[in-house]
């Protein structure tokens, strides 16, 4: 632990946060912009009444809010790096992507959004040189990626916690146990399940209307592992979409809607909708900066990352990039409403990326619920 002058919230921060890191570090050693303006949302009429595919999305840049620290200008670097992925880390990577812009003008970058799987994929298939992701990298994707000759860096680069969120107007759903979520969201309540009152029995009998990232989402694998129990097992009878923005829309018109996105969407919209809190066996505990990094924000809480070819930082503009994003994480992450690792985690991080240190920590996949305590046991081995 760290030993700081004042108490506050990101210090309480800096003490979770780095012991999962030190730990991703330590295991991975030894193995071998503001966010974009909204989409109009479609009409009802045009939403499928199916989870779609997902499929890449045009970005459209727009200049960043929170100006970083003035850089040495890199006139000399040229070249096109081609990033996909996580709809959840697009705003950090955004965010560097612009600034970047600023020193290195002859870099071209490609930012596409396809969610977490989709983006591994193309990833896997050397599409891309970096893949923005909302979980670690599954077994099956790693084996495909190892098949194919790609060697990878696992990047962590902030926190998130999974925000449950519905319409102002409801004023009933304050506070879901997981087990209620997990009725919700289930495979088998698809068609049974249907209305708030089956859930709780004061609540109204009304039908909800579900709304959740597509997928292809690192959010939709994550929230189905920590609730459901397992990744990718839901129900299908809800409107899907990468684009968070169009389920924060949907919610905003539906009384009846509810929906689970990443912790910075939440915040951007604090004053548009609802959040639900999430009783995980200890009360009902609301997101927020505090409780996604004291662990209190559970099962919801999670990492978040960026994977880098191992071959592509041989790369000078891809090797700067990358040097840029570690180096100015913490203004990136904040800027874009996550919460930043403390300044140790992220020196750490880029020692291993000088070391080109390769492969996931995440044999297994998504690993939900891990104590501090058994991260520090797992470390001292």
């Amino acid at each position: 632990m760290f030993a700081w002058q004042e108490e506050t919230v990101f210090s309480r921060l800096h003490r979770s946060c780095v012991v999962l890191i030190a730990l991703l570090i330590s295991a991975c050693a030894s193995t071998v912009s503001p966010s974009p303006t909204p989409s109009p949302a479609p009409s009802p009429s045009s939403l499928p009444t199916l989870a779609p595919a997902a499929t890449a999305q045009a970005v459209t840049v727009q200049p960043a809010a929170t100006p970083l620290p003035e850089p040495t200008t890199r006139p000399d670097l040229s070249g096109e790096i081609i990033i996909d992925g996580s709809s959840t880390v697009y705003p950090i990577t955004e965010l560097a992507m612009q600034q970047f812009a600023e020193i290195a003008p002859n870099v071209r970058i490609q930012l596409g959004v396809s969610g977490t799987g989709g983006g591994f994929k193309k990833f896997c298939a050397g599409i891309t040189d970096i893949s923005d992701a909302s979980r670690p990298i599954k077994p099956d994707e790693s084996e495909i990626c190892r098949a194919n000759g790609i060697e990878f860096v696992e990047i962590p680069v902030a926190f998130d916690g999974i925000s449950v969120i519905v319409n102002p107007e409801n004023r009933w759903a304050q506070c879901m146990t997981v087990d209620e979520l997990k009725q919700m969201w289930a495979p088998d309540s698809e068609g049974k399940i249907v209305t708030w009152k089956q859930i709780r029995a004061d609540w109204p009998d009304q039908p909800f209307k579900l709304y959740a990232p597509g997928i292809d989402s690192g959010t939709h694998d994550y929230f189905t592992a920590a609730i459901v129990g397992k990744e990718d097992a839901s129900r299908n009878d809800y409107i899907g979409s990468e684009d968070d923005y169009i389920l924060m829309q949907r919610v905003i018109e539906e009384k009846n809607g509810i929906a689970y996105v990443g912790f910075a969407y939440y915040q951007e919209y604090t004053d548009k909708v609802g959040v639900v809190a999430v009783d995980g066996g200890n009360g009902c505990v609301s997101p927020s900066i505090e409780t996604i990094t004291n662990g209190t924000y559970t099962p919801l809480a999670r990492p978040l990352f960026i994977y880098v070819r191992n071959d592509r930082l041989d790369r000078p503009e891809v090797e700067a990039f990358v040097t840029f994003y570690l180096d100015n994480a913490a203004d990136l992450v904040q800027a874009a409403r996550y919460i930043p690792l403390p300044p140790r985690v992220y020196e750490l991080v880029e020692q291993r990326v000088a070391k080109r240190t390769t492969g996931s920590v995440f044999s297994e996949g998504i690993q939900v619920g891990v104590s501090i305590e058994t991260l520090l046991m797992l470390e001292d081995k």
